[in-house]
């Protein structure tokens, strides 16, 4: 199983190119960062392993098979099996209630209403979010530091091969950002995912590593 960019270019505007024949490779069980300073790139990177971007020129490949059919449409599977967390949660959020928000993405997925609570308050459990205290609760009531929670329970809730995580301490005190990275390595040694990791700062790369 691996997430691969095989000479991936991108353009917005057709003229001017963002992304200039990316490489890269990654596999459930890795700790992948993709470092840059702002502007370099980082985002639109990320939103190519996703298929909210198409490449204008190379792959991106879900073991070993294109993400994009031939009509230009980005297969379900992809968008479930790589899971992307903004680096501003709040334009993620939606719902009403945080249980509905996390609940989604496996109500897409086709679970049963009992499976749907399941894999909810299992999220919620992985990102210390107690169901009783929160479940009800709006997502945009939140700190910045829950809510952020909240998107990536959302996606965890899924199940995803991979978690993808823009900027994840971006806006955040420190407190909230060790906490933030104490989920993500809880996660990663779990459910052994593969944790692709978006930052400018060399700094905090060794907070993200598992413990051993």
């Amino acid at each position: 199983v691996t997430l691969t960019v095989e000479n991936g270019c991108f353009s917005y505007d057709g003229r001017h190119t963002v992304l200039s024949d990316i490489s890269f490779c990654a596999s459930p069980g890795e700790i992948v960062a993709i470092l840059g300073k702002n502007g370099s790139g980082k985002t639109t990177t990320i939103k190519l392993l996703n298929g909210l971007l198409q490449p204008s020129e190379g792959e991106v490949l879900l073991d070993g098979k294109s993400i994009w059919d031939a009509k230009g449409k980005c297969s379900r599977e992809t968008r479930f099996r790589v899971g992307l967390v903004f680096q501003y949660p709040e334009h993620q959020l939606f719902a009403e209630t945080i249980y509905e928000d996390i609940a989604f993405g496996p109500r897409n997925q086709g679970k049963s209403e009992p499976e749907v609570e399941g894999a909810v308050r299992s999220a919620m459990e992985f990102v210390d979010l107690d169901f009783d205290t929160f479940a009800q609760r709006s997502p945009f009531q939140l700190s910045g530091g829950q809510m952020r929670r909240v998107a990536i329970a959302g996606v965890v809730a899924m199940e995803p091969d991979y978690l993808i995580m823009d900027e994840p301490s971006a806006g955040l005190d420190p407190i909230s950002r060790d906490s933030i990275f104490g989920q993500l390595r809880k996660i990663f040694e779990k459910r052994k995912m593969g944790v692709l990791l978006i930052t400018h700062s060399l700094s905090l790369i060794h907070i993200s590593e598992p413990t051993r």
